[in-house]
């Protein structure tokens, strides 16, 4: 059995929180470099995959990430280069393939397209859409980028987006359609889309116990099934925050101040509770959905979860927050030496 392990980003970019004070951020352009040698650095030591979130608001610094993905495709070999997501609804299915299908390119056929509905809507207004059209707009445009993937000329009807007829979009990918799939933060609407479609699905497992996303891969399964789908050829993956370092308590002192700095910030925006050490030592703990501390914890946390849930690839988001540059590095370089080996250990017979 073969798990694949990856990273994921946001390039969060506010001011660095530590355990004993603060640093000023680093520019957003600063941060994109960052994150270009985090990508091949995952590469170097011999990750799976990389997804890059897309955002338009001053705490993240990536708009764009195909052309971050691009910029790092050139000095890596073999990880794979996604988004995560790229917020479909808010963008148009035919540039979106023409960017990733250009991507593809440029990375020799390692491009993979992460698509959602968007969690975070800054993207709607900026760019002229309504709200009250989530649902349909999402609907809508997934069934068009599915169109543009099978097929270089392109028939189709539309509502909210205007229809095409009997129009090319390249270029083509040159070893066939792009890997799609569909995330999710555990919507059931998600999920039942994503099996209707034959999708692979990624579910972000953000809070509370991971176990409990097996309902909603329970009928992800079934209505793929239902459909005709070979539920044993869908990647069902699952990213959630985390961080390692040599031991457990290192792990937990360095990452509590930049996840309560980045939790509070979208507290205020939406409600939600203040964060203090108590929900954090939940989340960090066995039933929790954060994956910190030594890479013996963290490995075996991921084994339970990828066991538990029947996953084909764990990707673990890092950093949450802003922590500095040289500490991600250390997260990526022990996920790679440290836990990957003891995953890979563990499942190679299963």
């Amino acid at each position: 059995m073969k798990v694949e392990l990856g990273l994921t980003s946001f390039a969060d970019n506010t001011d660095i929180y530590l355990e004993d004070g603060r640093q000023s951020a680093v520019s957003n352009a600063q941060r994109i470099r960052n994150i270009i040698e985090e990508i091949e650095t995952a590469d170097y030591y011999g990750l799976d995959v990389y997804g890059l979130g897309e955002h338009h608001r001053p705490d993240y610094a990536v708009s764009d990430p195909v052309t971050v993905l691009a910029a790092a495709a050139r000095n890596t070999s073999h990880i794979k280069l996604s988004s995560a997501v790229t917020v479909l609804s808010s963008d148009d299915p035919v540039r979106v393939f023409e960017r990733f299908s250009t991507l593809d390119a440029v990375s020799n056929g390692r491009a993979e397209i992460m698509v959602g509905r968007g969690s975070f809507i800054e993207s709607f207004p900026l760019f002229g859409y309504n709200l009250n059209d989530y649902e349909q707009l999402f609907n809508e445009k997934i069934d068009l980028l599915m169109n543009i993937n099978h097929n270089s000329i392109v028939n189709w009807e539309g509502e909210l987006r205007s229809s095409i007829q009997n129009l090319g979009v390249y270029p083509r990918p040159e070893n066939g359609p792009l890997p799609i799939a569909i995330a999710t933060g555990g919507t059931p609407e998600s999920s039942l889309k994503a099996g209707a479609l034959g999708l692979p699905i990624t579910y972000a497992i953000i809070g509370g116990d991971p176990k409990r996303f097996k309902r909603n891969i329970d009928m992800y399964k079934s209505i793929a099934e239902s459909y005709g789908h070979n539920v044993n050829e869908l990647s069902i993956a699952t990213h959630s925050w985390g961080y390692i370092a040599e031991t457990d308590e290192q792990a937990k002192r360095e990452f509590f101040p930049s996840v309560k700095f980045s939790h509070d910030v979208l507290a205020k925006e939406r409600g939600w509770a203040p964060y203090d050490e108590n929900s954090f030592e939940r989340e960090a703990g066995p039933n929790g959905a954060m994956y910190v501390g030594s890479p013996e914890t963290v490995a075996q946390k991921i084994i339970e979860t990828v066991e538990t849930l029947g996953l084909t690839r764990f990707m673990l988001h890092t950093p949450v927050g802003s922590i500095p540059h040289t500490r991600t590095l250390t997260t990526i370089k022990l996920l790679a030496e440290r836990v990957k080996p003891i995953v890979d250990k563990y499942f190679e017979n299963k």
